[in-house]
């Protein structure tokens, strides 16, 4: 889907720029002016004049790029908590059956959930994705299966700084150990690290309005998705978080209530009150 959108806007003239991260945003008073892009090619720094800047940093960045005089703000924006994400890729030749014989089950073993969740304490993988199942065009040999396992942990902790080699054969023996596969049938591997995969509600938090309320008073200034919005979203919030800040542009609406409304509702956030 991104890259029919990429399609889009290459079409009508706007650019993107792939291997690139911003290193610095330039304001003056309330009004973001500029944003500084590395590209991580070449390593060369390019200065990005902008009308308008729609952000997807995480807050915590994007804040200390704005360097805000208000200390209380820094500080908050500095604390706000995440989780951070690692998912080693497995492609195997069968799964395992458990002797129940799985409901379901292909005759490769390939159950037909795209999650599962694990429950045993004597591992540290926390869920595991079958990619067969969210499409069939996510794999080359149809004979084969491409299982995700998910690990929630912290940046830089003993998981984040295994070696790729070391953690991908760590986690075979993981889904090994809980019966799903036998090391023999593992084919090859990836490792994927996702930092702040997960904005959390606790600690700094807590005072996050006062981060919101300081990012409101830029009128150019569009935070957005899971991290610009420190807000766990799904893939249609940050659609519709997208559309409006758009939609606010084009009206000339300086106004951020509809933008922040967006996955505000009370059965995700205590903001709106408790589900009932």
């Amino acid at each position: 889907m991104w890259e029919e959108v990429a399609r889009h806007v290459s079409r009508r003239g706007g650019k993107i720029q792939l291997n690139s991260r911003i290193v610095g945003v330039c304001r003056d008073d309330y009004r973001v002016t500029s944003v500084d892009v590395l590209d991580e090619l070449s390593g060369a720094v390019t200065r990005v004049p902008c009308d308008y800047f729609i952000s997807t940093l995480p807050v915590r960045d994007l804040v200390e790029f704005l360097r805000p005089s208000d200390a209380v703000v820094g500080r908050i924006a500095r604390a706000l908590p995440y989780r951070d994400f690692m998912t080693a890729g497995l492609l195997v030749r069968r799964m395992k059956r458990a002797a129940d014989q799985r409901i379901g089950c292909q005759e490769n073993g390939m159950p037909p959930d795209t999650w599962i969740y694990i429950q045993e304490s004597d591992v540290k993988v926390g869920r595991l994705q079958i990619f067969n199942n969210w499409s069939p065009a996510l794999v080359a040999d149809p004979s084969t299966i491409w299982l995700g396992l998910e690990y929630f942990c912290r940046e830089g902790d003993d998981l984040w700084r295994m070696d790729d080699h070391r953690f991908i054969d760590f986690a075979a023996r993981e889904l090994e150990k809980i019966g799903l596969i036998d090391l023999k049938d593992v084919l090859d591997g990836t490792l994927v690290r996702v930092p702040k995969a997960y904005p959390a509600y606790f600690g700094a938090y807590n005072e996050f309005d006062k981060v919101r309320a300081y990012l409101d008073q830029f009128p150019n200034l569009y935070p957005i998705g899971r991290n610009g919005m420190h807000r766990y979203n799904n893939q249609d919030h940050s659609m519709l978080a997208a559309d409006s800040a758009v939609s606010s542009i084009i009206e000339g609406s300086r106004d951020k209530t509809e933008i922040w409304r967006i996955n505000a509702e009370g059965e995700y956030h205590e903001e709106v009150g408790k589900p009932s």
